[in-house]
């Protein structure tokens, strides 16, 4: 029985050594523990006052700043189209290429726009001969139509005497014996009196075209005004003609770079066709701000702009105008608020900002880019 317990006793002490062990290891995890825990509340003390103060440094020092992503660049694009249609015989410009105000782009032919400048020529040379054909009648009128009158009336006077003479006679023959004449002396007195007559009425007929002086004169003084005006058509014929012919030759209206150029040498080109664009150098930024971001901002407060692009490029300008009215005012399809149910939806305004420095002459921004704009509201 003593062989048997040994094992038992031995068992059972290796059993409370081991427990003694893990009392110990325990004992030891534990002092570790209350050890490292001071350290551990002073990181955790020490990270809550960074997080806290970085959040007030960062509040203290955007306090009076208001940025946004949703902006971009923006400028002036000219689109260049021509006035007449023809054929291009020359094209001066390239993609991107610079041009000055005034420099020649791209010429039209001319020789149709020149014919018709000769024929307006033409056109106005008869006109102002007929003019003055029209003139000469009118001084002349002024001497003709009173001698008119005059000889008009002698020759009713004349025709009166006539018919006088034939009267006379006529009473005579009619009024003798039939043994003092012939019938035919009686006939000749009746024929001689209605041709009297009919003189003296044809003289009247001519004193009465000729009576009325004053309305002849001015009807021949209505042919200057009506070839006045003809002429004064073909001035203005000609100076059409003019202008057709000086717009073949097709000039840039300003500086800027040459964009999105859809002709070449030998298109035939139709009347305000869009060829290409002029891109001018002034630049300005399109930035649409919330409509909870315009409380405390106004024109003239300072912006900072960063340039995505370019991130090097610091950029610094005004704010020049706010414009009266939120952007999805002016799209082609406008809201309806008072239709159907309403969903509240953050408006974004547009906002121009000028830049005024920080710009590079060698390195012009593109229209379109993405810019970050910081509006100082202080």
């Amino acid at each position: 029985m003593a062989d048997v317990d040994a094992p038992q006793d031995s068992e059972q002490d290796l059993d409370d050594d081991d427990k003694r062990k893990q009392e110990q290891q325990e004992k030891e995890r534990d002092a570790s523990r209350n050890r490292a825990r001071p350290w551990v509340r002073a990181g955790l003390v020490i990270f809550i006052a960074a997080v806290v103060i970085g959040g007030f440094l960062y509040w203290w020092l955007t306090r009076y700043s208001v940025g946004t992503d949703d902006a971009f660049t923006a400028g002036r694009t000219i689109t260049i189209a021509p006035h007449v249609a023809g054929y291009v015989t020359e094209l001066d410009v390239n993609d991107n290429q610079f041009v000055h105000q005034g420099q020649v782009l791209m010429r039209i032919d001319r020789r149709n726009y020149q014919a018709s400048v000769d024929e307006a020529k033409a056109s106005m040379i008869q006109a102002e001969g007929q003019l003055q054909g029209a003139k000469f009648g009118a001084e002349v009128a002024q001497k003709n139509f009173p001698g008119q009158l005059k000889v008009a009336q002698g020759q009713l006077l004349i025709a009166q005497a006539a018919e006088f003479n034939a009267q006379t006679e006529y009473k005579r023959q009619h009024s003798i014996a039939r043994a003092a004449t012939t019938q035919q002396a009686i006939d000749q007195s009746t024929a001689t009196l209605k041709q009297a007559q009919g003189q003296v009425a044809q003289a009247q007929g001519q004193v009465e075209q000729a009576t009325p002086i004053k309305a002849n004169i001015s009807t021949s003084k209505t042919r200057i005004d009506q070839q006045s005006g003809a002429l004064a058509q073909a001035q203005a014929q000609l100076e059409t003609a003019k202008l057709n012919l000086s717009w073949t030759v097709i000039r840039a209206p300003h500086d800027g770079w040459i964009a999105q150029r859809n002709v070449e040498r030998g298109n035939y080109v139709q009347a305000a066709q869009a060829l290409f664009s002029i891109v001018e150098p002034d630049v300005w930024i399109t930035a649409n701000f919330k409509e909870t971001q315009l409380a405390r901002m106004h024109p003239g407060q300072p912006v900072t702009i960063a340039v995505d692009a370019y991130p090097s490029l610091h950029l610094s300008g005004h704010v020049d105008s706010i414009q009266k009215g939120a952007g999805s005012l002016f799209s082609a399809f406008p809201p309806e608020n008072a239709t159907g149910n309403y969903v509240k939806i953050v408006q974004r305004v547009p906002v121009k900002i000028i830049i005024d420095s920080g710009l590079d002459p060698n390195q012009p921004l593109p229209l379109g880019l993405s810019v970050e704009p910081t509006v100082t509201v202080k």
